[in-house]
């Protein structure tokens, strides 16, 4: 079929809350390229939302994935276990930054991880508050919209939220939020709203995601380990998007030295599979009674079989050595575009969690969330999928495949340059 064919059925079929605004349709896919359903070639610095670090369809997860499927593809782990739960539990275990040994529980999306953290804090500590952070994201449950720092689109709609969720600020110096102010914020939070004494956990990501690709400072998040080991509160770090090597470190809480409670996992640690994962200090993680944590898909075996690959590829290719040498070269393109375009502020990066912000003005860091959404959609006139972000909108993000080959790099971050020519200019000075 068609992209015509295929989007008159999306017009027709799909609910409008989950239909894609793209009117192009996957057909096939490798590493960081994409050809759609009239045979387009197109660059993906996307990477399904960080789902594809070590990119499409990586060969060592196809077979995986395919051997899997010739054994056993269901039986409910709860029912009947099997060797790949229990594989992808044990190395976890082994690499996850948490305080003393480790166990963990899968699940199958960031939000599910999201959710049964708060439930293992909850029993673990016996109070039911939860603090976290404006401009967090951390799924689309219930649950999980009330622990978001950001409305819009994620929960305008769907009524009220759950209770025993309150907010403080997160640190972003570019938009006026030192350090000393949100760890001010934090205390004060605990001391108006959610009395530590009631407080189950604090949730932050160690590099905001949709919030706009901003890491916590290491002297934040220690003090966060600090407030939490004095008043008996699990530290929570949400790994979702920053997780599997998108930083430079498996995991972006290890750049602080910060050994949190519990981490919550998914997205590129099973290349493309469904699956996620809590992983938490043992005493913490069995105060759940039996089978109060699970579900019917919950650590599936085709997707543990990809989760194993994951871990093998990581080892074998270098993975992280790869994502701190494409972090560098994104900075230095960066820079350059900082140099020749007066819209290009604040050129970030951990690792390759990079990302730039679109603003109207550099002195005052005014946002342009209009100028980003035209970037995004030219680009993808062009070819190549790229995203936007931020509290504000503003943030372009850069999500290709760690694995991507520089000829493919280079030219996708031509066609920015072409875009940003196109819509904007160069200086005289340029």
């Amino acid at each position: 079929m068609t992209n015509a064919e295929l989007n008159d059925l999306k017009q027709r079929f799909v609910a409008d809350g989950a239909a894609s605004p793209a009117t192009q349709f996957a057909d096939h896919a490798e590493n960081a390229l994409i050809w759609d359903a009239d045979g387009n070639r197109i660059i993906d610095f996307a990477g399904g939302i960080g789902v594809l670090n070590i990119g499409h369809r990586h060969p060592k997860v196809v077979e995986a994935v395919k051997a899997q499927l010739d054994r056993v593809m269901h039986t409910c782990q709860t029912v009947m276990p099997y060797a790949g739960y229990v594989k992808v539990a044990e190395r976890l275990s082994r690499i996850a930054p948490v305080r003393g040994h480790a166990k963990v529980m899968l699940a199958n999306s960031g939000a599910e991880a999201l959710e049964n953290a708060v439930k293992v804090a909850r029993a673990a500590t016996g109070k039911n508050n939860v603090v976290c952070f404006d401009g967090g994201y951390h799924g689309r449950t219930f649950m999980t919209m009330a622990m978001n720092g950001k409305v819009a689109p994620y929960a305008t709609d769907f009524g009220s939220m759950p209770g025993n969720v309150f907010r403080a600020p997160y640190p972003v110096d570019y938009h006026g939020v030192s350090e000393e102010e949100a760890l001010r914020g934090l205390k004060m939070t605990l001391k108006t709203d959610a009395n530590p004494r009631d407080t189950a956990a604090i949730v932050l990501e160690p590099v905001l995601g949709e919030g706009g690709f901003y890491p916590a400072p290491a002297g934040f998040l220690k003090a966060i380990r600090d407030l939490c080991d004095e008043h008996g509160m699990l530290m929570i770090i949400d790994e979702v998007q920053s997780g599997f090597g998108r930083t430079g470190k498996m995991f972006a809480i290890e750049h602080s030295g910060v050994e949190p409670d519990l981490i919550t996992m998914a997205k590129s640690m099973a290349d493309g599979m469904p699956i996620s994962a809590v992983v938490g200090t043992d005493a913490h993680m069995d105060a759940c009674g039996p089978n109060s944590l699970g579900g019917t898909y919950t650590g599936n075996p085709v997707s543990c079989a990809a989760v194993l690959a994951v871990l093998d590829v990581f080892e074998e290719e270098k993975i992280l050595e790869k994502s701190q040498a494409l972090g560098e070269k994104l900075a230095k393109r960066f820079e350059t575009w900082q140099q020749q375009f007066d819209c290009i502020d604040n050129g970030r990066h951990m690792g390759a969690m990079a990302a730039i912000d679109i603003v109207s003005d550099k002195a005052s860091h005014t946002p342009d969330a209009d100028l980003a959404a035209a970037l995004c959609k030219r680009a993808r006139e062009k070819g190549l999928i790229l995203l936007s972000c931020g509290l504000y909108g503003n943030t372009l993000r850069f999500l290709m495949p760690v694995t991507i080959e520089d000829e493919v790099l280079e030219e996708g971050l031509a066609m920015i340059d072409a875009c940003l020519e196109e819509l904007v200019g160069r200086p005289a000075t340029a």
